[in-house]
């Protein structure tokens, strides 16, 4: 990380939106929370964040239509 490594200011991502088939308690998810992307320094405790609990293959599409045509 930039920040920590090379010692660089670098902005926090502006928003986090994360599409899983599966809630962590199930024990299928194995990337990070979006809490740990705080402690990390990728987000702020500011910083928007979603969770999507639904298949990528139906939601995907619908957002990506929704940003698109605004």
């Amino acid at each position: 990380m930039l920040n920590y490594d090379l010692k660089e200011k670098v902005k926090h991502w502006a928003y986090f939106c994360q599409i899983s088939d599966s809630i962590t308690s199930f024990g299928s998810y194995s990337g990070a929370a979006p809490n740990e992307k705080i402690s990390w320094g990728k987000l702020s405790a500011d910083t928007p964040r979603y969770v999507i609990e639904s298949d990528a293959t139906i939601v995907a599409p619908l957002l990506f239509s929704y940003v698109l045509e605004r």
